[in-house]
């Protein structure tokens, strides 16, 4: 059945998606379809009160995420770990723990080396300004947005009594000095005692959809408002990008039970994160032989769809705590992370001006959890599809710690960073002890891989799965998003990130979402 004809149809509403329909339907000469999987969940406590964000993470709300499970992966004893997303208006915004960390100058440059000046460290800079609505204090006014549509919250106010402990010991067991702004370019390296999150001023939930969907763009019924053309379809799984010969012309999806087809004039935007490399696989684009083996036409083949998968892993180390001291301002609860870190390398002749160790303390249950998350592993894995059925589960297949330098650079934090910081903080105050991994375990090398293997957790952070590159031998997508091979298909989202982001994806996921947006509209007018 035959949906209409739009100018752009943009497959997902996370905060590529939403950034990048809005963009495009700003000119009221193009109509717009957005799709989105899920549905409009907004008003839903879990997803306004920002203190469930911790909870989202932890425990698995069905409603509000694709159900799925990773492959067992060999390095971690043969665990498998949940491989989903935000399923919902919004996407993985909606569902995150709302950190906002944007890529340093240093990944960016290493972006512009690769695909030229629009990736630039400069030019990234400008347009996170322009989406951000920063609600904090800063040492570099001029690096920060103040009138975008993303808030952007600064918090707490006044760190707490044990976020000034932490910041402290991290200090003087590094030699890092407290900074004020982890998201200014200039300093991306120390502890800090107030972490951004994507928060209204009133500590509520910031997402894709509120932000970038809100009643200004669009009204409760799914149609843009003021002249825009814009068509929000929620519970519409795409299903399939259509092709004439090589030109992408339409997508097929499943809406309430029922196929449809929407056709493109212009261009089919393909946002949906995670999910992006399964859709084109189904739709034609990939590794040739695997394409076939799932009965499915070749449209393009290209070995690097769905490979180089990149994530971030996270394990704890536990502490015990002062009671006298709350970890957040009891005043200020969604400011749910005590402190936080962005630290080198901890190995001696490694450059001390890159990101290698984020450092995220909370509590839970009266301890202290104090996650560490290398952000730039060097183990990569792949997706890959089990047949042409669209609605079976693909293959995620992470492969932590298939590279030995991933395990030795958590071996290195444990022994130096994480061994000081627990002895600099039992002397601010005894009764923060180190309760696991213990000093024994640490100091023996078969006990602390043993735990690394055990204990390590994932993050949601999959990227580059479908990297930008300078030619189809090397990756997926051009420095626009555009899709080596074939015409009038793009990607923007972080499945395009070609060097991993130091830190937490969603500023990346929007910064690509209105980069890429800007492009394909400069294209096609100059096209035309």
């Amino acid at each position: 059945m035959n949906c209409n004809t739009y100018d752009y149809i943009v497959i997902g509403t996370g905060p590529a998606g939403a950034v990048a329909a809005k963009i495009l339907s700003d000119d009221r000469r193009n109509s717009v379809l957005l799709l989105e999987a899920g549905e409009n969940n907004d008003n839903d406590m879990p997803i306004r009160n920002s203190t469930f964000a911790p909870v989202l993470q932890t425990q698995f709300f069905p409603q509000y995420f694709w159900q799925g499970e990773g492959t067992p992966q060999e390095e971690v004893n043969n665990r498998t770990f949940r491989w989903t997303g935000g399923r919902l208006l919004g996407g993985g915004s909606s569902v995150n723990r709302q950190l906002y960390v944007r890529p340093t100058p240093a990944v960016l440059r290493r972006w512009q080396n690769l695909l030229g000046p629009l990736w630039s460290p400069e030019e990234a800079t400008e347009r996170l300004k322009e989406l951000e609505r920063y609600n904090g204090m800063t040492d570099n006014p001029e690096a920060r947005g103040f009138r975008g549509r993303l808030d952007v919250r600064q918090a707490p106010v006044n760190p707490s009594a044990m976020a000034r402990k932490i910041v402290l010991a991290i200090e003087q067991a590094t030699g890092f000095r407290e900074v004020l702004d982890y998201n200014n370019p200039d300093t991306p390296i120390g502890p800090f005692s107030r972490n951004q999150y994507t928060q209204m001023p009133n500590g509520m939930r910031e997402s894709s959809s509120t932000a970038f969907l809100s009643p200004d763009v669009i009204d409760s019924e799914g149609f843009g408002v003021n002249g825009r053309r814009l068509r929000l379809l929620t519970e519409a799984t795409a299903l399939q990008i259509l092709f004439s010969d090589r030109t992408a012309t339409g997508v097929r999806f499943l809406l309430e039970g029922h196929c449809f087809i929407a056709e493109a004039r212009k261009r089919i935007v393909v946002c949906a994160g995670f999910k992006s490399p399964k859709l084109l696989m189904l739709s034609g684009i990939g590794p040739a032989n695997e394409l076939r083996a799932a009965d499915i036409p070749v449209i393009y083949d290209n070995p690097n769809v769905g490979r180089h998968l990149a994530n971030h892993t996270i394990i704890a180390a536990n502490f015990s705590t002062n009671p006298n001291d709350p970890p957040v301002p009891p005043k200020d609860p969604n400011a749910h992370l005590v402190a936080g870190a962005f630290l080198p390398s901890p190995v001696q002749g490694t450059d001390p001006r890159l990101r290698e160790i984020q450092i995220e303390p909370f509590v839970s249950n009266g301890v202290l959890v104090v996650g560490i998350s290398p952000v730039q592993p060097r183990s990569r894995g792949r997706v890959v599809i089990q047949s042409d059925d669209p609605l079976k589960i693909e293959l995620g297949d992470e492969e932590f710690l298939d590279n030995p330098t991933d395990m030795q650079l958590l071996k290195d934090t444990f022994r130096i960073y994480i061994k000081n910081i627990a002895a600099k903080l039992s002397a601010i105050d005894p009764k923060y002890k180190l309760l696991s991994p213990t000093v024994d375990i640490i100091d023996n090398d078969a006990k602390l891989d043993s735990f690394i293997r055990q204990n390590l957790n994932l993050t949601f952070h999959e990227m580059s799965t479908l990297r930008m590159a300078r030619s189809a031998a090397d990756g997926v997508t051009n420095f626009r998003g555009e899709v080596f091979g074939v015409s009038n298909l793009v990607v923007a989202d972080n499945s395009i990130i070609p060097f991993v982001v130091d830190g937490n994806t969603q500023a990346s996921a929007y910064l690509i979402g209105l980069t890429v947006a800007r492009q394909i509209l400069q294209q096609d007018r100059y096209d035309n």
